[in-house]
């Protein structure tokens, strides 16, 4: 797998790759492979952001800092939940199945839309290793890990990601800090090199829109697993998005509005006439903060993925107003 691959000059899969990923899906009931990018050639670099200070990243990152959320304010009255209505309606003349996800900050409400198997988590597992590097590394990547991290969600450069995998200790690294994190029904790929399949096998990592929540509230809010200064730097490196990648949970998110996102797409056929399209984020600006993930399997082709999980976006976010 090339590194620095985009989603539209080079496809995750080739067609035995593919292959295989039918036949797991067949057996397992979810969607499998890597597949996605988060490039963003303006990011912090190496290292940037690991010895800002606590308070620094308070005032950077106003969520990072607040007190334990999920008990409402005068200040934060409860929001109606924004999966229904509108966005109930649209998903139900959309083709394929969305699992979603949406946690209010401010009030600590949570609403889930459908309930299905786990599915591939693609290159949004990059956003999972990286958290498990920062909670073995509590003063700081090193300098070399910390470029890689820097490529690895930035560029999504998969050889880098194959790399920090094994520094963050595998699927057993991966499966410790999870199960810290709370994550329930998230389960790491038990191989990198997997027969039979042509791409790193860390892609076929399985998770649950609810488990990527879980992910998201370590960086927004303060916790035992990371420290302030690695919370602000990994949401530094999921804010710096290519323009062409800008889209997902970002969907309809005005200039202005914080969005640290990571996304992941892959083809699960030959004819790629089935597609995987996947988003998690958090979005805080102009009166909203609120984390979002949402994954969306059986779409005709990648851009109308793209599309239902961009409009979506929209929806959502109108209805946090």
């Amino acid at each position: 797998m090339a590194a620095g691959t985009t989603r539209t000059t080079r496809p995750w899969f080739g067609a035995a790759g593919v292959a295989v990923v039918v036949a797991m899906l067949l057996v397992s009931l979810a969607a499998c492979g890597p597949g996605g990018v988060l490039p963003g050639a303006a990011g912090a670099k190496a290292g940037a952001g690991l010895t800002t200070s606590s308070a620094a990243a308070a005032a950077a990152y106003p969520s990072a800092s607040a007190g334990v959320a999920g008990r409402p304010s005068a200040a934060d009255p409860a929001h109606a939940n924004p999966l229904t209505g509108a966005a109930a309606e649209y998903l139900a003349e959309r083709d394929g199945t969305v699992l979603a996800a949406v946690y209010d900050v401010g009030t600590g409400q949570t609403w889930r839309l459908g309930d299905g198997p786990p599915q591939a988590e693609a290159s949004v597992v990059k956003l999972d290793i990286l958290q498990a590097l920062l909670a073995q590394w509590p003063d700081g990547l090193p300098a070399s890990e910390a470029s890689l991290a820097q490529r690895m969600i930035e560029d999504s450069d998969n050889d880098a990601a194959t790399s920090l995998w094994y520094a963050a200790g595998g699927a057993s690294g991966l499966s410790a800090y999870n199960a810290r994190a709370g994550l329930t029904r998230t389960t790491p790929s038990s191989c990198v090199v997997c027969t039979g399949f042509a791409w790193p096998g860390w892609g076929l990592t399985t998770t649950v829109p609810a488990d990527q929540l879980a992910l998201l509230k370590a960086l927004v809010r303060p916790g035992p697993l990371l420290t302030a200064a690695g919370r602000r730097y990994a949401l530094s490196l999921m804010e710096n998005v290519a323009p062409d990648q800008a889209w997902g949970v970002s969907g309809g998110v005005p200039a202005g509005v914080t969005v640290a996102l990571k996304n992941g797409w892959l083809p699960l056929n030959d004819a790629q006439s089935d597609w995987q399209i996947n988003s998690v984020g958090w979005v805080s600006g102009d009166g909203r903060d609120y984390l979002i993930a949402v994954f969306s399997t059986g779409n005709p082709n990648e851009q109308y993925g793209i599309d239902t999980i961009n409009e979506l976006s929209a929806l959502i976010w109108q209805a946090m107003g």
